[in-house]
């Protein structure tokens, strides 16, 4: 009854976000307090847990809000000058073929920037340019969601490759070469389902060629960094060796002649400038140790008691998670959206008043997706304190046996999904995927790697995630259809990794 009670909430939001057509916000909201709900009744839930639950869901809703706003307002900020569309003009004289503007910016471009930014940020910069570039805006947030899944679990410099190390304590040695390797394969998946979203079966057809050879190429290089020892830089190195593949390739097979040879226009120059700033500023932040760690002494770290149901399932003590403010990923696009504004106006590409509607538009254009964060999350948090989390897990493992690895890549792909995390979904269910892998004499590491590598297919179906990418291409409202057409390419990708899961593990 405990399991049945436990899958409630995750089956309604699925269900009206995916049937109902509620959006976000709405389904998360009644997703919430369902939980809340179930968790005093049916699972001894108590008020000092419940404050804990909340309190902690606070800091990990700012960290994902953080980007939000701040990838909103650089994307306000370029489109109030013109800069999405000059940079959409500017593109077009590198190909105007639309399957390989998607490998380029949505495959090779998101991956980098997942390497170097973290939760949300490709999407949130990927899709409006997409849009500007003549794209329908469900295919420009689907385009960089799975083409840059692949990276997740080495990006961010590695924050959810260390997490699962953290977890189980194991070294990085013992799981860097079966992360790497299924990820890789997943590589070549996300290439051709970007592919697709981007012009149908008719694309991949016409470009599976540079499909393989984008994805084999950034497989390889992240597969050899990780190896290496490297992971830090893997995914981040990886994109940037599809981003130059990417861009020689268009240029060589471009669709049409390009008769633009003329000096860029002013718009398309300031548009270019702008988003290299950003590049640039994510580097200086996640690279140069100095000016990282100078950034980083300012942070918000908060201590949290242990916390019981009342059936015994016990919370430990914990540091909730640490707001960096100045270093943080929504940080880093604000110095960008700063850096932005002064490269436009320097440009004189504002209109009068142009500071006041950037301002009113952000703040209307983030008020939907700050109420489905801070649900969703909030759901997720009590969910997890009140041990319904752990029961579902424990449950999926217990009734499936020696066929466990079949189920492995799930668990981590359902862990992303409810915390909008691959870092959140290690830290959740490493330990239980590796106990298990030791129960039933399977191979520890491979499961483990099948679990981040769930982690990050599964984290971008998350509904906090697709509100970061319906935020920026005016698709508030419509979360549910962005779910459904992922999931076109995500669940058989994961079919995929438990097919290969099950081989290697057993």
């Amino acid at each position: 009854m405990s399991l049945a009670f436990s899958a409630v909430p995750i089956l309604l939001i699925l269900y009206w976000m995916a049937a109902r057509r509620w959006g976000a916000a709405r389904a998360g909201i009644g997703g919430y307090l369902t939980a809340v709900l179930l968790a005093v009744a049916a699972f001894g839930a108590r008020f000092d847990l419940l404050w804990v639950a909340h309190a902690k869901s606070l800091l990990l809703s700012f960290d994902v809000l953080y980007i939000v706003w701040g990838a909103y307002l650089h994307f306000r900020i370029a489109d109030e000058a013109g800069a999405i569309t000059a940079l959409g003009r500017g593109l077009r004289r590198l190909t105007s073929d639309p399957g390989m503007l998607a490998l380029v910016l949505g495959f090779a471009f998101a991956s980098f920037l997942q390497g170097i930014g973290g939760f949300g940020v490709p999407i949130a910069i990927v899709a409006p340019m997409l849009v500007g570039l003549g794209f329908e805006p469900l295919a420009a947030v689907v385009i960089p969601a799975i083409g840059h899944s692949w990276a997740v679990t080495f990006g961010s410099l590695g924050s959810s490759f260390q997490a699962l190390i953290a977890s189980t304590g194991l070294p990085g040695e013992a799981l860097e070469m079966p992360a790497a390797a299924l990820l890789g394969l997943m590589a070549v998946g996300a290439g051709f389902g970007t592919a697709h979203a981007a012009a149908g079966w008719r694309s991949v057809r016409r470009l599976w060629l540079h499909v393989l050879l984008l994805s084999g190429c950034m497989a390889l290089v992240q597969f050899g960094l990780a190896v290496a020892g490297l992971w830090n830089m893997a995914a981040t190195g990886a994109g940037a060796a599809g981003l130059g593949l990417s861009v020689f390739l268009a240029s060589r097979s471009r669709s049409e002649p390009a008769a633009e040879r003329d000096e860029p226009p002013r718009p398309v120059r300031a548009a270019f400038a702008a988003y290299a700033a950003l590049v640039a500023i994510m580097l200086l932040v996640q690279l140069v140790g100095p000016i990282g760690d100078l950034l980083g002494t300012a942070a918000l770290a908060l201590e949290f008691p242990e916390v019981r149901t009342a059936t015994g399932f016990t919370v430990p003590a914990e540091t909730g998670r640490v707001i960096h403010w100045f270093s943080h990923g929504g940080a880093v696009l604000v110095y960008a959206s700063l850096a932005g504004y002064l490269i436009f106006r320097r440009a004189g590409l504002f209109e009068a008043g142009a500071g006041k509607r950037i301002f009113q538009d952000t703040v209307r254009g983030v008020k939907s997706s700050t109420i489905s964060i801070l649900a969703m999350v909030a759901m997720a948090s009590v969910m997890g304190h009140a041990g319904m989390t752990d029961t579902l897990a424990r449950g999926m493992a217990g009734a499936v046996g020696a066929a466990f690895p079949l189920i492995s890549p799930w668990i981590g792909a359902f862990g992303a999904f409810m915390t909008g995390s691959n870092t959140n979904s290690n830290v959740v269910f490493a330990a239980l995927q590796q106990r298990t892998a030791e129960i039933l004499a399977l191979s520890v590491p491979w499961l483990l790697g099948a679990q981040t590598a769930g982690g990050a297919v599964g984290s971008v179906i998350a509904p906090t995630k697709i509100v970061v990418g319906a935020a920026t291409a005016g698709l508030e409202g419509r979360e549910g259809e962005v779910i459904r057409k992922l999931a076109v390419y995500v669940v058989p990708l994961i079919l995929v990794l438990s097919i290969i899961t099950w081989m290697t593990a057993s």
